[in-house]
């Protein structure tokens, strides 16, 4: 039997996969944090980005050939981009995820998409549709309704709010980045872009270990063994991965098309949390959730609109 995809499958494909290699990081994070009290944000993001600092250095040498006659404020820019998408971003997420659940975590980090448009908005003086502001206040709505339920079945209410806070930074602070890169994905192109922001952000995340850690490497010698392989799945399965496969399906499909099948990643993390880390939602945590996700894929669907 002759068993072939077309185009437009096998980018969807290579879109689904991604998406579930995203969803995977908080379970990742939520288990690693549990073997050993050694193990904070700062350093899981070390060993992440330590695993993923090769392969980006391969893409970008591959690519190398897209980094001639380019001026010196785009480096500059794709410098500061880098740190602010892949460093800063992540870095909130990991220390939020110290506080939280993977589930709420998710949740809120999925708000991205709303900031972007809302940022655009207040950049470019354009005024939000019916549709958009709607979309807004399904996705804020679900998130503060998920929130809620949680914060009241905590005991130290302060770290709550602290976790959620952090997670809320990182989605701001991923906003960002998607603002500031359209104009340098030109310049760089797509593959050389992602290698060298990356790249960019795996040594910022390496020096800021070293710079903030007392004695780095006697830490790292104490750590378990299966810390280490937390790290390295972190860096190849949710980092190096699935930005490839996102990469190849965006050629296929386009951002938009790619995206609006991306947002099956919330669902695939509440999912994993319920499974690995023995979290369980209520009926109105739930209805939060499926609020936040279809205020995004409504924002989602008005961009692509937009593109056409």
């Amino acid at each position: 039997m002759n068993f072939s995809l077309s185009k437009t499958q096998l980018g969807a494909l290579f879109a689904l996969c991604a998406a579930f290699l995203f969803s995977t990081k908080a379970i990742f994070i939520k288990q690693a944090y549990a073997l050993s009290p050694l193990v904070d944000g700062t350093l899981l993001m070390a060993l992440r980005m330590a695993s993923a600092l090769p392969f980006f250095l391969l893409i970008c040498w591959f690519s190398r050939h897209r980094s001639r006659n380019i001026a010196l404020h785009d480096w500059l820019l794709l410098i500061a981009v880098g740190l602010l998408g892949y460093y800063l971003a992540s870095w909130l997420d990991f220390m939020g995820l110290m506080f939280i659940s993977a589930s709420l975590e998710r949740i809120i980090l999925f708000l991205y998409p709303t900031l972007t448009v809302l940022a655009s908005s207040f950049i470019y003086k354009q005024k939000l549709t019916f549709q958009t502001c709607l979309a807004i206040l399904l996705s804020y709505g679900g998130t503060v309704l998920v929130m809620l339920q949680e914060q009241s079945k905590v005991s130290h209410e302060h770290s709550f709010w602290l976790g959620a806070s952090l997670i809320f930074a990182s989605a701001v602070a991923f906003a960002g980045y998607l603002l500031m890169t359209p104009r340098l994905i030109q310049r760089f192109g797509s593959w050389n872009f992602t290698g060298l922001a990356l790249s960019v952000a795996c040594v910022g995340t390496l020096v800021h270990f070293l710079l903030v850690t007392p004695a780095p490497f006697h830490l790292i010698q104490q750590l378990p063994q299966h810390v280490f392989y937390y790290g390295i799945g972190l860096g190849f399965l949710v980092t190096v991965l699935p930005t490839i496969l996102l990469m190849q399906s965006i050629e296929r499909l386009g951002a938009a098309q790619s995206a609006m099948i991306a947002s099956v990643g919330p669902i695939l993390t509440l999912i994993l949390a319920v499974l690995f880390l023995d979290e369980h939602l209520n009926a109105w945590q739930w209805f939060g959730c499926i609020l936040n996700i279809m205020g995004v894929m409504m924002i989602t669907l008005a961009k692509k609109k937009l593109q056409h």
